[in-house]
C-alpha cells in the first residue's frame, strides 16, 4: 500500500477525545499528523485539549504535529485545510473522519422528541463533515495510488443507542464508507468504518467519576482512545489492507486479527454478543 514510512495523515476533530488518541498514536510511529478542531485556547471549551496541545504532544512522541483551526460545519475551512495539505505536501495518506458534534442531552434519558431539537447537529459535523472531508481529501488521496480514510463509528449504527439521531448518523457513516470504497477501488484508497468500544475520553472520565458505582462495569472495559489509532496505523500498514476495503470493523476484533494491544498492555474485547454485529451490505452496484 506505500503508508508505511513517511505517512501524511489528517485526523478531523482532534482537540481531545478519541480524535486526540488517534492523532497520537500516529504521531507516534513516526507519522506527520495536521491536527483540526475548533478550540485553539485553554478554557474556551468546558473540556480540556486543543490542536496546539495535541500537535505538540505528537512533536514529543517522534511525529510532526501540524494544528489547524477548522469547524467542520463550515465547508470553506474544510476545503481550506486540502488546499494547505496540498501546498505543504502535495498528496495524503491517510484521513480519520473523526470529528462529531455531543450534544448536551445525548445521553438523557426518553423519547427523542423529549429532546432537544439540537441533536441533529450530529448530521452536519458527523456524517456530513465526513463527506465534505472525504470530497476534498479525494484528489489527495489519490495522488499516490495507495491510500486510507477511516470513518470512527459505534455499535450504535446497529442497535438503539442515545436515540435515532445518534443510530442514524452512525449508520450512515458506515455505509458511506461502502460505498466510497466502490469509487476509491481503482485509485488503491481503501475506506473503512471502525467501531470503536466505550472510550476512556475526557467526556467519560467525568462521567465515571461522577457516578462511579453506576458505571463501573463501563469504566473496567474502558478502551484508550489511542488503541483506535494503534489500530488504523496497523491498517495502514496491513498489505491485505484493500481487501478491507468497504467493511464495517469492530475495533477489538480487529485487534485481536492485527496483535494490537492497548496502551496499557491488554486486548480491549468485542462487544458483538450484546450489542450486535457489523451490517452486511449487498454487492450490487448500480450506477
Amino acid at each position: 500500500m506505500g503508508l508505511t514510512e513517511d505517512r501524511v495523515a489528517v485526523v478531523t476533530g482532534a482537540s481531545r477525545g478519541a480524535g486526540k488518541g488517534i492523532a497520537l498514536a500516529l504521531g507516534e510511529a513516526g507519522t506527520t499528523v495536521y491536527v483540526t478542531g475548533r478550540t485553539g485556547s485553554t478554557g474556551s471549551n468546558a473540556l480540556p485539549g486543543t490542536v496546539f496541545e495535541t500537535a505538540e504532544e505528537i512533536d514529543k512522541r517522534g511525529g510532526i504535529g501540524i494544528p489547524v483551526i477548522c469547524d467542520h460545519s463550515q465547508d470553506d475551512q474544510v476545503e481550506a485545510l486540502f488546499e494547505q495539505v496540498e501546498r505543504e505536501h502535495g498528496s495524503l495518506d491517510v484521513l480519520v473522519n473523526n470529528a462529531f458534534t455531543i450534544p448536551p442531552d445525548l445521553p438523557k434519558k426518553g423519547p427523542f422528541w423529549e429532546k432537544s431539537l439540537g441533536l441533529q447537529d450530529m448530521f452536519d459535523v458527523g456524517m456530513r463533515s465526513a463527506y465534505v472531508a472525504s470530497y476534498y481529501a479525494a484528489p489527495l488521496l489519490i495522488e499516490n495510488n495507495a491510500g486510507l480514510v477511516v470513518n470512527t463509528s459505534s455499535f450504535g449504527g446497529q442497535c438503539y443507542m442515545h436515540g435515532p439521531a445518534y443510530g442514524a448518523g452512525k449508520a450512515a457513516v458506515d455505509k458511506m464508507a461502502h460505498d466510497m470504497a466502490v469509487d476509491f477501488k481503482p485509485y488503491n484508497v481503501a475506506v473503512v468504518s471502525l467501531w470503536m468500544g466505550i472510550l476512556r475520553t475526557e467526556r467519560t472520565k467525568a462521567l465515571f467519576e461522577g457516578a462511579p458505582d453506576r458505571y463501573k462495569s463501563f469504566a473496567a472495559g474502558a478502551e484508550s482512545p489511542e488503541f483506535s489509532g494503534r489500530l488504523i496505523d496497523a491498517l495502514a500498514r496491513d498489505p491485505d489492507l484493500m481487501k478491507r476495503s468497504g467493511q464495517v470493523l469492530i475495533g477489538a476484533e480487529l485487534g485481536e486479527e492485527l496483535n494490537v494491544l492497548d496502551i496499557d498492555g491488554t486486548r480491549p474485547q468485542s462487544h458483538r454478543d450484546a450489542l450486535g454485529a457489523p451490517p452486511t451490505y449487498n454487492k450490487a452496484i448500480v450506477q
